[in-house]
C-alpha cells in the first residue's frame, strides 16, 4: 500500500514540476506532456523486459495485449483493464472505469481539460512495453467522465 502513495505522489509531482517549469518560462508545455510520454516510453521498455523474462513467447497481437490488460496492468495499477475491444484490424481499446492516476481529481468536469497530463506517461509506459515485445504502436488516451479513460 505505501508503494502505491509513493507512485501517486512522485506522478503527481512529476506532472506538476514539469508544467511548473514550463509557466515559469524554462520550456513549452506541449513539450510537457512529451517529456511525461518519453519518461512513461523508457519505464514501460524496463517493466516488460522485467516481467517478461521468463515466459514464453506470445503468439499474436491479442496475445500480447492480454497480458498488458491482465498482468501488467495488474502489476503497475493493482487492477486489471475493466474492458478491451479490438476490431481484429490492429486497433485496440483499453478502458479502465477507476483509472487510479484520476482517482484523486474530482469526478466532476472542472477537472476534465487536466486530465491528459495526467495520463501521457501512462500513455508512453504502453507504448515503451508494446515496443519492446515487438509491436509498433501509436498510444493515445481520451477522458470523457472522470476517473474514467480509454
Amino acid at each position: 500500500m505505501a508503494d502505491e502513495a509513493l507512485f501517486l505522489l512522485l506522478h503527481n509531482e512529476m506532472v506538476a514540476g514539469l508544467y511548473r517549469a514550463a509557466e515559469q518560462g524554462e520550456g513549452e508545455n506541449g513539450r510537457c506532456t512529451t517529456k511525461l510520454e518519453s519518461m512513461g516510453f523508457r519505464v514501460g521498455q524496463g517493466l516488460i523486459e522485467r516481467f517478461t523474462k521468463d515466459t514464453a513467447r506470445f503468439k499474436d497481437e491479442l496475445d500480447i495485449m492480454k497480458f498488458i490488460c491482465k498482468d501488467f496492468w495488474t502489476t503497475v495499477f493493482k487492477k486489471q483493464i475493466d474492458n478491451l475491444r479490438t476490431n481484429h484490424q490492429g486497433i485496440y481499446v483499453l478502458q479502465d472505469n477507476k483509472f487510479h492516476l484520476l482517482t484523486q481529481m474530482s469526478a466532476g468536469k472542472q477537472y476534465l481539460e487536466h486530465a491528459p497530463k495526467y495520463l501521457a506517461f501512462t500513455c508512453g509506459l504502453i507504448r515503451g512495453g508494446l515496443l519492446n515485445l515487438g509491436i509498433k504502436s501509436i498510444v493515445t488516451a481520451e477522458v470523457s467522465s472522470m476517473p474514467a479513460c480509454k
